[in-house]
């Protein structure tokens, strides 16, 4: 199925840090265009050891894209009630801590009398006062892989599904091409016809009146000749064939599976190169606009590609 680069997914698991207390785990699964596949991580300390697990998941899920991981945790609600009933629940005072502290405050207020005494959540708050419960390492291992899988499949989810929109707006614009060579094609001919008329007629004035001593036959002659060439000139039959080639082989990719950006981005430039073929080959303006309109709609799906994996 054809994906998208960008897509979010996200997904939550709990860590026991033990003595009853439950910690929920947040994890976010973000991607980006890019032209490679580029990875970053911002986990905490405690998920830290998930980050090859993690890496190696992406790899083996996705081609190209960048794709942002974070992780983010926070006590559950239910453990204000697990410290009711467990007072060392959510934590040991380090009592060492506590003198230290208290001995740094009373030198800094001998010097500062005016300073105001440390609040009981500053203190709480300070490194090392309170050892609160962290979990063991296999456990915030597993929930942060656990965590990262779901994430990680909702994002493809998300990708997978952009990427089927991204088809229909791209198949939408491939039938609007189609209908503008449909019309402006079958009028070529008879443009190149007018215009071989009225360059015949300049042609027959200007080498008439330089080369008198010409005969007919030899005047008429070296026209055709100057017709022929300026006819090869600007017709664009080859150029509709290879649009229309070139269209079918847009519509042929986007019907098929798997990674399709590099090679939708290859035939939007041979597109590209055709629409200014025609522009420059024009011998009217019904063309040069159609070639205008070609190229603006070429510019909206490149646009698009870049958005396809």
């Amino acid at each position: 199925m054809i994906s998208s680069m960008t897509g979010y997914g996200s997904a939550s698991r709990q860590v026991s840090l033990g003595a009853g207390v439950l910690a929920d785990l947040q994890m976010e699964c973000r991607a980006v265009n890019s032209r490679f596949l580029d990875l970053g991580f911002r986990l905490p300390d405690e998920c830290r050891a998930a980050e090859p697990a993690l890496r190696e998941m992406v790899t083996q899920s996705l081609g190209r894209g960048k794709v942002e991981f974070r992780a983010a945790w926070r006590i559950n609600s239910n453990g204000a009630a697990a410290s009711k009933a467990n007072p060392h629940a959510l934590g040991a005072l380090n009592q060492d801590a506590v003198d230290a502290l208290y001995a740094l405050q009373e030198k800094v207020q001998a010097g500062f009398p005016q300073a105001e005494p440390m609040s009981v959540s500053e203190i709480l708050r300070w490194s090392g006062v309170l050892s609160e419960p962290r979990g063991d390492e296999d456990g915030w291992l597993a929930a942060t892989v656990e965590a990262g899988r779901a994430a990680l499949s909702a994002l493809m989810d998300s990708r997978a599904a952009e990427g089927q929109a991204l088809v229909k707006v791209l198949l939408n614009i491939t039938q609007k091409m189609r209908e503008i060579v449909a019309k402006v094609e079958p009028l070529i001919p008879g443009y190149v016809a007018q215009y071989q008329e009225k360059l015949t007629e300049r042609l027959s004035e200007a080498l008439a009146a330089q080369a008198q001593a010409k005969s007919g036959a030899e005047l008429m002659e070296r026209i055709r000749q100057e017709v022929v060439l300026y006819a090869v000139r600007i017709d664009v039959a080859e150029e509709f064939a290879r649009l229309k080639t070139h269209l079918q082989a847009v519509d042929l990719a986007l019907a098929g599976k798997g990674p399709v950006g590099k090679r939708l981005d290859f035939l939007m430039q041979e597109l590209n190169r055709e629409a200014n073929t025609l522009s420059s080959k024009s011998v009217a303006e019904e063309c040069t606009q159609a070639a205008l309109e070609l190229k603006l709609l070429i510019e909206q799906m490149r646009e698009q590609v870049q958005n396809l994996e």
